[in-house]
Order: structure tokens, then sequence, then C-alpha cells
């Protein structure tokens, strides 16, 4: 018989894992340069992404049985993985050889597979109150009837967005989540916010990634951009809008030599004619086509080596376009600039339907009002944006549960059905175990999310905000990718969703943050900057 769900055990397990990740971090520190030791300074921030996420999962054991199963089962998985990453470095981490062997006990019971298999029906209740609940049910509904009917056409043909799902979004609220109330969106200040923001979220991407589920992810950041600085005047003319979708963003901060290291962008916005002029290209503007204006990130100090502190955010508007290119004359277009913008969409393996541009400027004028905070905006720029990304990055968490969430669905009605030797494949210990472990990753990551949300509403939560954005979209890869196998051949169809979900999870280690830079710059960073403050 399995063996019977143990959050004592589980606690002490996860200590010893935790007393590895924390031995770890003061070498790391004494490095100096973190890039001195890469892959333990990674592999020592994802080791604490999974421990952080663990004990989330034990305050969700906590809960009932079920929901104990599944955390057993996953902080079996977390320090299994811990003592994976130390196997033969445990120098460099800190700790003596057969460090974590107090804990290999607690991971021999629960990662059995005949433990795993017992889990493999159960998905555990979410615990959401009554509200949230009808918020769930609300955009699932949405992504059940508008959403999953278009996702295949739109992923395969690599078509637009239609207008009527925009539409539809807006008439729910989907944009004004984040908007405050006195600009015409839903946000009352409080951690209700974020947590109803996460959760459409990840309704949405489980209906498609590409179609629902980043539809409301840029106009969140330019929301958040302006709250955090934007001037009054600005805040009144672009949030109701934002709120309404009557105008759509795109953002604009990724440069061809620069990605993550933004610091470095060469765009220049330079005084011209009571605006600005910005020159310079921009690429992976997701959405860039269809927008109605860009938040674009641009170099206003023309003295490089003041870095970050030189870059400045503006709201740049442009004509709606559509398809996979556009050109634009400000003159033709009767503006008061004589500038030329382009953009070429990027053709890419999934993530359709928003398509992601390379997008040139050519003296392409923009008003002085367009500065986000005006003229005390200035150079405060990266401050800004970071303000929406930190939360984008909790954002993309909430999609990768939903395509995890959507593969694993997927995964368990296919294994219920498909008869192989003369059984459902579903009946099979391994398709059992591994479904139990995709439905105790998808859980327990969600319960985490759950709980930096309400961080993040006290203004705090940025380090667990990356660290749930590290954890998630890696383990979304192995999620849709066990999904496909599950399906066996018929996973490599284009005529089975499942595949979709596959490249879709790809990108999500990529945007907001690559996983190496996100790992290294900002997770290990914080860590030992944290333990210097002791």
């Amino acid at each position: 018989m399995p063996a019977a769900p143990d959050l004592a055990a589980a606690g002490a397990a996860l200590a010893v894992a935790r007393g590895a990740v924390d031995a770890a971090v003061p070498h790391l520190a004494g490095l100096g340069d973190l890039d001195q030791d890469q892959v333990v300074a990674y592999d020592v921030a994802h080791a604490a992404a999974g421990v952080a996420t663990a004990q989330a999962a034990l305050e969700y054991g906590a809960k009932g049985e079920v929901e104990a199963g599944l955390a057993c089962a996953f902080v079996a998985d977390v320090v299994w993985d811990v003592a994976v990453k130390t196997l033969g470095r445990e120098e460099s981490w800190g700790g003596p050889p057969g460090g974590l062997e107090a804990a290999l006990a607690f991971v021999r019971t629960f990662r059995d597979p005949a433990y795993l298999a017992a889990l493999a029906a159960q998905e555990g209740s979410r615990h959401l109150d009554s509200d949230f609940e009808l918020v769930q049910e609300t955009f699932r509904r949405f992504a059940d009837e508008r959403i999953r009917p278009v996702a295949e056409h739109i992923h395969r043909t690599n078509a637009d967005i239609p207008e009527d799902i925009i539409a539809g979004l807006a008439e729910m609220g989907g944009f004004g989540l984040s908007v405050p109330e006195e600009y015409g969106g839903f946000a009352s200040g409080g951690e209700r916010d974020y947590l109803g923001m996460v959760v459409a979220t990840e309704e949405l991407s489980r209906g498609s990634l590409g179609v629902g589920g980043s539809l409301i992810t840029r106009p969140e950041i330019l929301t958040r951009a302006l709250v955090k600085g934007g001037t009054e005047e600005q805040k009144r003319q672009w949030l109701p809008k934002i709120a309404s979708a009557e105008v759509m963003v795109a953002v604009a901060v990724t440069e061809p030599d620069f990605g993550s290291d933004v610091a470095g962008i060469k765009v220049t916005a330079t005084p011209a004619d009571g605006g600005w002029v910005i020159n310079g290209v921009k690429t992976w503007c997701t959405f860039a086509g269809r927008a109605d204006v860009f938040m674009l990130l641009a170099r206003t100090d023309p003295d490089r080596s003041k870095a970050h502190r030189g870059l400045s955010l503006f709201i740049v508007p442009k004509p709606r376009a559509e398809g996979h290119g556009f050109a634009f004359d400000q003159a033709a277009l009767g503006g008061p600039g004589s500038g030329r913008l382009e953009g070429r969409a990027i053709d890419t393996i999934g993530y359709r339907g928003m398509h992601s541009y390379e997008v040139a400027f050519d003296n392409w004028w923009v008003g002085a009002d367009n500065l986000i905070g005006g003229e005390g905006g200035q150079g405060k720029g990266f401050y800004y944006q970071m303000e929406g990304f930190e939360n984008g990055r909790l954002q993309t968490a909430a999609r990768a549960i939903g395509v995890m969430q959507a593969a694993y669905e997927a995964a368990r009605d296919y294994a219920a059905n498909r008869v192989v030797f003369g059984q459902p494949i579903s009946e099979y210990q391994l398709t059992q175990a591994k479904l139990a472990r995709m439905a105790a990753l998808i859980q327990c990551s969600r319960q985490f999310m759950y709980e930096v949300a309400r961080l993040m509403a006290k203004g705090e939560g940025t380090l667990e905000a990356s660290m749930i954005k590290a954890y998630v979209c890696r383990a979304a890869e192995w999620v849709t990718r066990e999904a496909m196998q599950i399906h066996g051949g018929m996973g490599y169809a284009e005529e089975f969703a499942v595949s979709r979900y596959f490249v879709d999870a790809r990108v999500l280690s990529i945007f907001e943050g690559a996983d190496e830079t996100l790992a290294l710059k900002v997770v290990a960073r914080r860590l030992v900057d944290r333990s210097r403050e002791r």
C-alpha cells in the first residue's frame, strides 16, 4: 500500500534542501562576481525557486488529505532535484558530501511509483473564495467559447487575433484589471487586484497563450508604469483608454544587440520641435502591428556611461496595421512629424496570433507630453518599466500555469480513451506517475503564484516573482513535453492541440526576462544581497 501523506516529514526534508541552498549562497557571495561560477549560481537560483515553491506547497497541504498527498509528491521532487544539483559539486555548494542524506528516506517514500500512481486522478482544490471562483469561471467560459474554437486556426495559419476576441475581453473588463477605479478600471488597491489578474490570465492562457493569455499582459505593463510614474494628466488621458481597449499596447524595449541587458540600449530620443525624435531599431515587439501605442524605452541622455540612468519611457502613438508588416510616414498621415516607422513580423514556431515584430524608427516624432512622468521622468524610464515588468513576471507565471493546465487536461483525457495492449493507457503505472507529477507541479506552483500575488500587493515579493517565473516556465516545458508523449504519435500531429501547447511553452523561459539572466542577474544576486544584509 502507498504511504500516507506526512507533512511533518515533508517539512523536515524541505528544511534539509533549504539548508543546502543557504550553504551555497555564502560561496556565491565570496566570489565577488557571480559570473566566476555561473553554473553553480544558475543552479542555486533554480533550487531556491523550487524550495520557495515547495514551502507554499506545505501550506497548501495542510488544507486537506488530497492537498497533503500532492504536497508530499511535490516536495519530494524538489528535494530530489536539489540533491541532483549538488551531487559531485558539494564543495561549490558549501556542504559536505552526502549532505542531503537525511532527506533521502522521505524522497524514497514519496517519489515511489506506487505512491504517485495512487495520486493520478487527483488535482486538488484551488481554495479560491467565491469571488475568485466566479472570476475563474467567467474567464474559463470565455476561453472555452470564444478563444479555443479559433486557437488552432490562428496557430496553423499564423493569422491575426480576431477583433471580436479583443472586444469580448474588453466587455468583460479584462484590460482594466489593474487600472485603478478612478481611471475607469477595476483595481481598488490590495491583493484582490493581483489575485484577480493571475486567475484571469491563467484561464485565458489555458484557452491559448497567443490568442488569449498574452492579450492583457502588455496593457498591464504600461498600466503599472503609468501608475508608478505618470503625471496625473497622463493617467487621465491613457488609463481609461487602456481599460476599455480603445488603446491596445505593444512594448518596445528589447533591441537586436540588447535583450535583458536594457542598460545598454541604443535607440535614442532627442529633443526637437516641442517633442522628441526617436531613432533606432527595437525587436521582439509583440502585437506591434495591431497596437495603437508603443511603450518605448529610449536613451535620452547621450552620455552612455550613465547606463540605465540615461533612459526614459515614452508612450508612442501609431496607426493600427493588419498582417505581418507595416510602414508609415508621419507626413503622409498629416501629423506634426516627418519620420518613418517600419515593422516586419518575425516568424516563430509558436506563440502566434499577436506576432512579434522588428520595428525601425527613423526620425519618428512624439510629443513632449508623451514622456512618462514629464520632465521629471527623464532618466527614470528604466525604473518605471521595471515596475511593469516585475508584475509581468508574475503574470507570465500565470500564463505558464494556464498552458500546463491545458496540456495536463489533454493528456489526462487522451490517456483515458486511448487503448494500448488491451487497456487504456491511463491504467499503466508510468502514465499514472506522469499525470500525478504534472498535477502536483501545477497545483503547488499555482499556490505559490497566489502567495506571490499577495506579497506584491503589499509592495513586496519582487524576488519571489522572479523565482516563480523562472520555476514554472521551465516546468511548463516538461509538462507539455510529457503531455505530447502520452499522446504518442498523435502528439506530433497538428490536429491535436497538445503540439501547440508544447511550442507555445518554449517561449516562456525566453520572454519577460530570459531564464539565464533572470537566474543569474536577479535571483542569485538578490539571494547574495540578502545574505550580506543579515
